[in-house]
């Protein structure tokens, strides 16, 4: 007998679906759920309900309605679908260099929901194959049903050196009119009247419908972090340096131009690189380090110096840029920390001089009530603070444009409970700065990240 004859006995499908359906249940430790097995029952054996009232019942010989067929189809294909990105992967693009040369601008990836265990959706009132906005800028979900975070078991944790998805931390405020700019940083440089002005009115989003972001993971929970001169250090020893982490350079030519064949070549963006006559040459290209000793063989590059920032940062950064927001950090992009990161059930000592290292922690993402008198008391919840225990834990991302990313530096941790997954697949790849064809990068076709 084949398999495909046993399929065929009511009660080996019904077996079948069962059993998937209980260890679905099992993972997500909701029993609840259980009482959806007499549905699987009823659909297999004793088929009283209808319970796809959609579909149509043709007679011998009926000609099939079309219309239907479509509706059946798609129907089945959101409810698929939409189960895949919730449980399993999620398609993803990179919209930004920020991470180039390891994940291009341009790449199309599925984020696997798996590896760190997929998040019930807090926000679960959504129009399918959308995240938080519609093609017109209006929201694409409702905020009538919300429920608490909980993150079902996955494969592993977040580890030092992964890429992973996240929702921007920041991204709880948007503003209408500029709705991909950091809030926060433009209040703390204009003051928040002449933001909203500008580009308001501002709306809040759930923490689960925040802007997704791709970055590397360079310190976890634990770990205290030391950035010297562009080097990362993480407790006092050298982070690996990834094959495709770059840095920006001074390159200075005999006052012609690099052949851009022999840019392209690199892998370089020439849509963001600027030839300054009066150097001559580029004040700021991004190479990783393979990249920069052939840079340094043109026969035209007079000299290549790395880009640091020393305090006080280079424009457009400044201490309100710079993440903990305070001048007494004296802290660059390029020299920052060292800066310990926060890890649940730890307890710090709280001042008003590291305070401004965990007051969002405290206020945004772990719900408290921070003030702080005149007399420099620190009050949570009403009631003196001397210290804190942490809830979570948290990461420090990085973008590999080192020079190029908008990253923790510039607002901070983490969340534990803003991780959405790990890339694990370019599908696809296009260049936006080409025409087709050549737009195809097809090298990174099906690609594991």
């Amino acid at each position: 007998m084949s398999l495909k004859e046993i399929y065929r006995n009511k009660w080996t499908r019904f077996g079948f679906w069962a059993l998937l359906y209980l260890l679905w249940v099992i993972w997500l430790g909701n029993y609840w759920w259980l009482l959806g097995l007499v549905v699987i029952f009823d659909s297999h054996i004793t088929k009283k309900v209808k319970w796809a009232f959609w579909k149509k019942t043709y007679k011998e010989g009926e000609k099939k309605n079309v219309i239907l067929e479509w509706v059946d189809a798609i129907i089945f294909a959101v409810i698929v679908v939409t189960f895949i990105n919730i449980f399993f992967f999620q398609a993803f693009k990179i919209p930004s260099s920020s991470m180039e040369s390891s994940l291009m601008t341009g790449d199309h990836l599925f984020v696997s929901k798996l590896a760190y265990g997929p998040r019930i959706p807090q926000t679960p009132l959504t129009i399918p194959f959308t995240h938080n906005v519609l093609p017109n800028g209006k929201e694409s979900y409702s905020t009538l049903i919300q429920s608490d975070y909980r993150r079902l078991k996955g494969f592993g944790h977040v580890k030092r050196g992964d890429y992973v998805v996240f929702g921007f931390p920041n991204g709880d405020t948007v503003l209408t009119k500029a709705p991909a700019e950091d809030y926060y940083a433009l209040c703390r440089m204009m003051g928040r009247e002449n933001v909203i002005a500008y580009y308001g009115p501002a709306k809040v989003r759930p923490m689960d419908k925040k802007d997704h972001y791709v970055k590397r993971c360079v310190a976890v929970p634990g770990d205290t972090l030391n950035i010297v001169d562009g080097l990362v250090y993480v407790n006092s020893e050298p982070l690996e340096v990834y094959p495709g982490v770059q840095n920006s350079y001074r390159v200075i030519t005999d006052g012609q131009k690099i052949n851009n064949v022999n840019l392209d070549g690199l892998g370089l963006n020439i849509a963001e690189l600027w030839y300054d006559d009066t150097l001559p040459g580029y004040p700021y290209m991004p190479l990783t380090a393979a990249m920069l000793e052939k840079v340094k063989a043109f026969p035209n590059v007079v000299s290549v110096e790395a880009n640091i920032d020393v305090y006080p940062p280079d424009e457009p950064d400044s201490y309100l840029t710079i993440f903990p927001f305070s001048e007494k950090f004296r802290w660059t992009r390029d020299n920052f920390g060292p800066l310990w990161i926060p890890q649940k059930g730890v307890t710090v000592e709280l001042n008003t001089d590291n305070l401004p290292l965990y007051e969002r922690i405290i206020t945004s993402y772990e719900g408290n009530d921070l003030k702080v008198e005149e007399d420099g008391t620190i009050l949570i919840n009403g009631q003196p603070a001397r210290n804190y225990t942490f809830q979570q834990d948290y990461y420090f991302m990085m973008g590999d444009n080192r020079h190029n990313s908008l990253d923790s530096r510039y607002w901070g941790f983490v969340p534990e409970d803003h991780v959405v997954g790990k890339p694990s697949l370019i599908w696809l790849s296009t260049d936006r700065n080409k025409s087709f064809p050549k737009n195809i990068r097809w090298r990174r076709f099906f690609k594991f990240v």
